[in-house]
């Protein structure tokens, strides 16, 4: 991440990368991680309509995602720029609408969503395990080094935002 900040990255880039990243990290390694573990709720290597209730979450997760791409690509019709200050890179717009009316971090929501899904589908106490891990180092350590670097380069707007948008998700206090 560090060899972009600072540069301008092309949109084709981002819409590779979003077509690489979503199918392997909310994709692909919840499916490896279910693995190795058994799958409570499946039965002769299907789930249960209880399993299949994962899904519900996994494709809200999914459309919020989208939601959330579609504003940052109408933010930045010439590509991305993320500049460094002294918490964490941070592009150059400031989301305020869509999904980021509701939540400061909805993409993280998203993501949660998602994962949570593939932990009820498959079933698996690993998947959750790394789940919960992960929500333990995401929500205290990188949300606050965002929310920083936003405070550092958008100030008062920022500020106000934050005031007026619940962190994870509720109605807007406007």
């Amino acid at each position: 991440m560090r060899w972009l900040v600072g540069r301008r990255m092309p949109r084709w880039f981002g819409i590779a990368a979003q077509v690489v990243a979503l199918p392997v990290v909310l994709g692909v390694v919840p499916w490896a991680l279910s693995l190795p573990a058994a799958r409570h709720g499946w039965f002769a290597g299907s789930p249960s309509v209880l399993n299949l209730l994962g899904l519900i979450p996994v494709a809200a997760g999914l459309c919020t995602y989208s939601l959330c791409i579609r504003e940052h690509f109408a933010a930045a019709p010439d590509g991305w720029q993320l500049e460094r200050t002294p918490h964490y890179p941070t592009p150059a717009y400031l989301l305020t609408e869509g999904p980021y009316r509701y939540s400061c971090n909805p993409i993280y929501m998203a993501e949660g969503l998602i994962l949570v899904g593939w932990v009820v589908f498959y079933g698996s106490l690993l998947l959750l395990g790394v789940v919960a891990a992960a929500s333990l180092f995401i929500g205290p350590v990188i949300v606050r080094q965002e929310e920083h670097g936003l405070e550092a380069r958008f100030g008062a707007a920022y500020r106000e935002y934050r005031r007026t948008t619940p962190r994870w998700f509720g109605k807007p206090k406007r």
